[in-house]
C-alpha cells in the first residue's frame, strides 16, 4: 500500500488514448489518478462525465488527469461515448487505464473485497491518489465501490495541498480557497512579520496556549 509521501509507482500501462509511461506521462505536472470498479456501470459513469466537464479547472491547476477500471481498452473507448451522451459533453480527452488482470489495483491497494464482478473477480473501489510533480504522493482518498466521489471536494482538497506546499499555513475545517488560513505551529513569533505581511490574527484560548493564529489566503483572488 503506497503511503502519503511515497514516490508514486512508474508504470506501463495501455490507455484510452494509447501506451503511458506514469513518470514520462506527468512530467513536471500534478496529477489526479482515480480508479473505477467497472465500464458500463452507472455510478462510473456520473464520475467520469462529471471530471470531463471539470477538466477546465484541473488544466487552470497544472493538474493532469488518469482514470483506471478494470477492463480493455476496447470497452474504455466504447464507454466514452455512452459519458459523453448521458454527461451532454462533445469532449473526453484524458486517459483511462485498462488494468484488466487487477496488477495495478492489486499493487496500489485498490480492490473493494465487497464487490465482484460477474465472474467473481474483485472489483476496484473508488480510490484516488493526487500526486506532485515531485512523482510523491500528496494525498489519498478511498470510497466503497458503491459511494460516487465529490469532484468538487477533490478540487477543493488539490487548493489546500498546493497551497500548502508553497506556503508555512494549513487551512481549516470547511476552508474554500481565497478565505483565512491557519499560521502553521511551527512558525515562530518573530517569523511572522516577514513571512505574512496581510497580519496575524491569535485567538485567545482557555487553556492559555498561543496556538491557534489566522491569517488571511496568501493567494486570495
Amino acid at each position: 500500500m503506497i503511503k502519503l509521501g511515497d514516490v508514486f509507482p512508474d508504470f506501463k500501462a495501455e490507455t484510452s488514448r494509447g501506451p503511458i509511461q506514469f513518470h514520462e506521462w506527468l512530467g513536471d505536472s500534478w496529477g489526479l489518478f482515480f480508479s473505477h470498479p467497472a465500464d458500463f456501470t452507472p455510478v462510473c459513469t456520473t464520475e467520469l462525465g462529471r471530471v470531463a466537464q471539470l477538466q477546465g479547472k484541473f488544466e487552470e491547476k497544472n493538474v493532469k488527469l488518469i482514470a483506471l477500471s478494470c477492463d480493455g481498452v476496447d470497452s474504455h473507448r466504447k464507454w466514452i461515448e455512452d459519458i459523453k451522451a448521458y454527461s451532454k459533453i462533445e469532449k473526453f480527452s484524458y486517459p483511462i487505464i485498462a488494468d484488466e488482470k487487477r496488477e495495478l489495483a492489486l499493487q496500489l491497494g485498490m480492490i473493494d473485497p465487497e464487490e465482484k464482478d460477474a465472474a467473481g473477480m474483485p472489483l476496484t473501489c473508488r480510490a484516488v491518489f493526487f500526486i506532485g510533480p515531485d512523482k510523491k504522493l500528496k494525498l489519498s482518498l478511498l470510497y466503497p465501490a458503491t459511494t460516487g466521489r465529490n469532484f468538487d471536494e477533490i478540487l477543493r482538497a488539490i487548493d489546500s495541498v498546493q497551497l500548502t506546499a508553497r506556503y508555512r499555513v494549513a487551512t481549516p475545517a470547511d476552508w474554500q480557497h481565497g478565505t483565512y488560513c491557519m499560521v502553521l505551529p511551527t512558525v515562530k513569533d518573530d517569523e511572522l512579520e516577514a513571512l505574512f505581511p496581510k497580519g496575524v490574527e491569535k485567538h485567545a484560548m482557555p487553556s492559555g496556549k498561543d496556538y491557534l493564529r489566522m491569517t488571511p489566503c496568501p493567494q486570495k483572488e
